[in-house]
């Protein structure tokens, strides 16, 4: 399906250099380059943000110093 749009757009001087450019290279009009360049935008990868590993001072909230009834407590009662 082809959406007939007319409208004006004032572009930056890098990017009528890289419609014209391709334009010449494939030898055709200004609308087919414009398409061919935002297409291939669209479909490039977005960066994603680095990921950041976030700790915390781990101050634990059960006593952990008798091993048996710590797994009890996480577990539950009975638990094998």
């Amino acid at each position: 399906m082809v959406l007939a749009m007319r409208t004006t757009i004032t572009f930056d001087a890098d990017t009528a250099a890289a419609v014209e450019r391709l334009r010449r290279e494939r030898g055709i009009g200004v609308s087919a380059a414009v398409n061919e360049l935002v297409r291939r935008g669209a479909a490039a990868p977005r960066p994603r943000p680095a990921f950041v590993q976030r700790t915390s001072a781990g101050h634990a909230r059960i006593d952990v110093t008798d091993i048996a009834e710590t797994l009890e407590t996480l577990d539950g009662p009975g638990a094998a």
